[in-house]
This record gives structure tokens, C-alpha cells and sequence, in this order.
């Protein structure tokens, strides 16, 4: 049986056409196989189709309602990410051959070659269905257990608010600071781990945008689909095999900027972009919204200084353009019962001070109260919580 699999998958990539010709792959597999019965034909034609179109094995748990991640530590280990951490499964590889077929197979999808000279990839896949996933994919070697696979399925579903709070990320009484962040025209990041939930909140949040404004989001990957009648996507894009072609963050930000925006949103800051990101909210861009990768609300500034450097820009001068752009901080966490919006912080003076104003778990802060004065209709449009 393996040995007729391995000939009809070479027959497959030396004549693809018969992938989409089931009676006429059904009549090679018993030409090649002689004596064969029915029901081993269809089990060859089922492994043939896993093997040569869309995920594979890795099909039916991308599938799986509620799922974000799937990851393949080689043969043995998969595990799939519903939004509680991750869960093992029963692998439904046989050997690290298999996997790394997989892994080369979506590479090729994605427009990027994964080879011994070349063991390790990035892209993303577009699906039939409309759907995208986020490929990473490591050989092994260098990986020492096997073949890796990481997939991230990109849900562009549009969530509200609303719905937010009905299933328990946003606190009700969050919802409604949320909400006057927004419409006061407020910048804000948001902050959290791996899965999150930040872009989520994001997209919700630009759904309170008046549908008069213009929203220019540039993302590394397209994962933002705010409910909003005016949004226009930029997405970066990495050197092709010859070293060409690289449109990185920071170019679409200077692009964007010459787009009539009325409101900039970098979808994750990673790296020197947050120089332009910066300068664009102290130039009049106000409202601008981004995510970034930090635990706490205290891990901002040494953060955000790590990727100011890569611009080169110094501590002082990140800092006096932090204090003057960015104004408000919502940190997601992942617990046991899901995702959470778990705090709401100001960043007060220069150096940048961060500070909590709300938390899930103890309420609002002495601060709170001028925080909400500073979010109202007198206010001078001051973000803030000290006297």
C-alpha cells in the first residue's frame, strides 16, 4: 500500500491535472496496483487528495470552530490553540517525511521555497473560503525533533463591541470608556501576549469610527477587518529569492500619510516604524491605534525605546514623542476562562510613566475619575489622570 502511495504521489507531481480527474486517478491507482479492491482505492484516493491539496492532514483542525493555531512539533506532537492554551492531539503523522512533504507543499503555496539550503519559510496561504492563514515552517535540521509547522488562521471575522462584551472580553463598564476613547479621538496601543486578542479588540474599536472618516491600516500580515465603510489596507512585503522587492512597514507609513488619512493604524509594531508611526500621530493624525507585544502596561516604554533604536531614534527623544502621541494603553491577557481586556493605562510625562486607571480584577483607580473629565465633552482635549 505505501509503496503504490509514494508512486502515485511522484505520478501526481509529474502530472497534477489528474488531481482534479478522480475516475481517471482511480483507473492509474489500479493500473499501477494490479489486484485492488474498492475500498483500498478510495483509502489511496483520500490520501492522495490530503496529501496534494489544501492542508493536508492539518485539514479538518484548521477547520474546527474557534480554533486560532495549529502547530506541528514533527511527527509525533500536534497541537491545536482554541483560545484556552494549547491542547495535544492524536498526530496524524506517520514520519517526518510526511511532515516536511506538508511543510514544502504550503511553502510552495505561499510563493516561497523551503529546502535544505533554504530550511526555513514564511507566507501566507489564501484559502477557497475566503479565510488566510500565517505559515512558519522549519526543516530539520536545524529543528532537532522534526519538522515544524506553525499556522495561524487569520479570522477577519467583524466583531463588535457589543458582541466583546457579551462574551466577556470587555467588562461592560469598559466598553463605555472604550467607547469615548474612540470618539474623543484618543491614540491608543494595545498591548498583550501571543493570541490575546489584541487585533480582535482593534477591529472592534475602529467599528466606533464615524463612518466621515477615512482609516489607512498597514499590517505585516492582513488580519484587521474593522466593520467600517472606509478602511484602505496596505500590507508589507518581504525580498523575493533574489533579494528584490521588500516593501517594508515604515515605506507604507510615509505612503499612507500621502492618502488623506484621517486615522492611521499600524496592525502590530515590530520594528523601526514606530519612528513614522509616531510622527504621523504628532502631525495632526490623531486617533491612530496599533498593537504591540508586551506583557504589561509597564513593559511599554523599554519596549517601545528597543524599537525606536532600530529607527534610530535615542531614549529622549522616543519619549518626548511617546508622551506627546500616544495617550492611552489597553492590556489583553489570556486566562482560563478566555480572553480579556484586563487593563486600562495613561502614559503621564516625559520620561513616560505608565499607569493603571481601570483593572478587571480591583476596579477603577484613584485617577479614574479625571481620567473619564478628561474624556468628556468640556474637556481640553488633554489625556490624563493627574490634577
Amino acid at each position: 500500500m505505501s509503496d503504490i502511495l509514494d508512486k502515485m504521489q511522484h505520478l501526481l507531481a509529474a502530472q497534477p491535472e489528474l488531481a482534479v480527474d478522480p475516475a481517471a486517478l482511480a483507473r492509474r491507482i489500479r493500473a499501477e496496483a494490479g489486484v485492488i479492491s474498492d475500498v483500498d482505492v478510495l483509502e489511496l484516493l483520500r490520501r492522495l487528495r490530503q496529501d496534494s491539496m489544501g492542508l493536508g492532514r492539518l485539514e479538518s483542525m484548521v477547520t474546527q470552530p474557534g480554533v486560532t493555531d495549529v502547530v506541528v512539533n514533527g511527527p509525533d506532537k500536534v497541537f491545536m490553540d482554541r483560545g484556552y492554551g494549547l491542547e495535544e492531539l492524536d498526530s496524524p503523522f506517520g514520519s517526518d517525511a510526511e511532515v516536511r512533504q506538508l511543510a514544502t507543499r504550503l511553502a510552495a503555496a505561499c510563493g516561497t521555497r523551503l529546502d535544505d539550503a533554504q530550511p526555513f519559510a514564511d507566507g501566507r496561504i489564501r484559502r477557497a473560503d475566503g479565510t488566510s492563514l500565517r505559515l512558519h515552517a522549519l526543516l530539520s535540521p536545524p529543528a532537532v525533533d522534526g519538522t515544524c509547522i506553525s499556522l495561524r488562521i487569520l479570522n477577519q471575522a467583524q466583531t463588535s463591541v457589543k458582541q466583546l462584551v457579551g462574551n466577556r472580553t470587555v467588562a461592560p463598564e469598559a466598553a463605555d470608556v472604550l467607547e469615548k476613547i474612540v470618539k474623543k479621538r484618543v491614540s491608543f496601543i494595545v498591548v498583550g501576549g501571543t493570541g490575546s486578542g489584541k487585533t480582535t479588540l482593534v477591529a472592534a474599536l475602529l467599528g466606533l469610527v464615524s463612518v466621515k472618516e477615512r482609516i489607512l491600516i498597514i499590517e505585516d500580515t492582513s488580519e484587521l477587518a474593522p466593520m467600517h465603510p472606509h478602511c484602505v489596507s496596505l500590507v508589507s512585503r518581504r525580498a523575493n529569492a533574489e533579494g528584490a522587492g521588500e516593501i517594508t512597514m515604515a515605506q507604507l507609513l510615509r505612503q499612507a500619510l500621502r492618502m488623506r488619512p484621517d486615522r492611521i493604524v499600524v496592525g502590530e509594531i515590530r520594528g523601526a516604524e514606530v519612528v513614522d508611526l509616531l510622527a504621523a500621530l504628532n502631525t495632526g493624525h490623531d486617533g491612530g491605534a496599533g498593537t504591540l507585544h508586551a506583557n504589561s502596561l509597564a513593559e511599554v516604554p523599554a519596549r517601545m525605546e528597543a524599537l525606536a533604536a532600530l529607527g534610530g531614534m535615542g531614549r529622549q527623544a522616543l519619549h518626548s514623542q511617546l508622551s506627546a502621541a500616544v495617550h492611552v494603553v489597553l492590556v489583553m491577557e489570556r486566562r482560563p476562562e478566555g480572553r480579556r481586556l484586563a487593563h486600562i493605562g495613561v502614559l503621564e510625562g516625559n520620561p513616560v510613566v505608565p499607569r493603571i486607571i481601570w483593572s478587571l480584577d480591583s476596579g477603577k483607580s484613584e485617577g479614574y475619575p479625571q481620567f473619564l473629565d478628561s474624556l468628556g465633552d468640556k474637556s481640553d482635549g488633554k489625556i490624563g489622570v493627574s490634577p
